[in-house]
């Protein structure tokens, strides 16, 4: 871990310009931070368009049960104009400015505490990608739980900070914590999987690329791989997460949930609303980590 200590460069100081001199894990959560930003902007629409698919029932377009993300995307425009795709960015950004700096600057501290002097292995690449999302999940639950809510249409709430208070007085504390087993079974293992495919993927780059210019194109590449096979495992507990946190009072918890998933729509309906989740998640995880490590990098942190 690089020496910490306050310093001017000369070259620096000729311009006027001082090297920060912030804590190397304050860094962390900025450089999380924007990236975070970055991707929730550009991928909003794909979120949405994954809360409905699965938060539609009995939902018959033109003699068909069954409704693709296509058809999703042309109706929210059609009903709610082009910017009703970033319907609850807002709580995106309330989620995943923070949610993703703090999962990253945890992320930077567990590495630094238990793997400073060597890399982790796989299955310690594992523990380490839950252990941050577990944090920043567990502290971000009650923004998720709107945010989610925001998306699915059903809730019309004017505020992140109005629908926290709305559902705390009319719901109690426990509503603001819906669906946490669900959200931990999702966010914990996709995190840990694509620590692991991630880490392992770069891994076996031949050496030559690694300090290419291309080195933030293999990355993403990397990204996207890790990001395809962590999206499809960890689906079944996304559609479960959804369907507790915009149901209060029909679903009592994820029991309830994964039990009435498959007795009305199938082993199908803990699928549903994959395509956009992989899609979004896929790419909104390449990019986040892309930018992270092109971040740190610059302010001479090893990521």
């Amino acid at each position: 871990m690089e020496d910490t200590k306050d310093y001017e460069d000369p070259a620096n100081r000729k311009t006027g310009l001082v090297k920060s001199q912030a804590h190397p894990v304050l860094k962390a959560f900025l450089c999380g931070s924007l990236s975070g930003t970055c991707s929730t902007l550009l991928f909003q629409p794909l979120d949405l368009v994954k809360t409905r698919l699965q938060t539609q029932q009995n939902c018959v377009h033109n003699g068909s049960a069954r409704v693709g993300m296509v058809t999703v995307f042309i109706n929210v425009i059609r009903t709610e104009k082009l910017l009703g795709l970033w319907k609850g960015v807002s709580p995106s950004f309330a989620r995943c400015i923070p949610g993703v700096g703090l999962y990253f600057s945890s992320f930077f501290s567990l590495k630094q505490r238990f793997f400073s002097e060597r890399s982790p292995s796989a299955l310690e690449s594992v523990f380490l990608g839950a252990g941050a999302r577990t944090v920043a999940g567990v502290c971000m639950l009650p923004v998720t739980v709107v945010k989610t809510r925001f998306e699915s249409g059903r809730f019309s709430y004017g505020s992140v900070s109005g629908a926290l208070c709305s559902m705390y007085r009319t719901e109690g504390l426990r509503s603001l914590f819906s669906g946490l087993t669900a959200t931990l079974l999702r966010d914990a293992p996709f995190s840990g999987i694509y620590v692991l495919f991630y880490t392992q993927s770069k891994k076996s780059l031949p050496p030559e690329l690694v300090s290419a210019p291309c080195l933030p194109l293999l990355n993403f590449s990397c990204g996207i791989v890790a990001g395809v096979l962590a999206s499809l495992a960890t689906q079944p507990a996304d559609v479960v997460k959804t369907r507790v946190q915009v149901s209060p009072g029909k679903l009592g918890g994820t029991k309830e949930a994964i039990v009435y998933i498959f007795r009305t729509q199938g082993v199908v309906g803990f699928f549903s609303g994959a395509v956009p989740r992989c899609l979004r998640r896929t790419l909104m995880a390449a990019m986040a980590w892309t930018v992270y490590e092109q971040l740190m990098a610059k302010m001479g942190l090893k990521s």
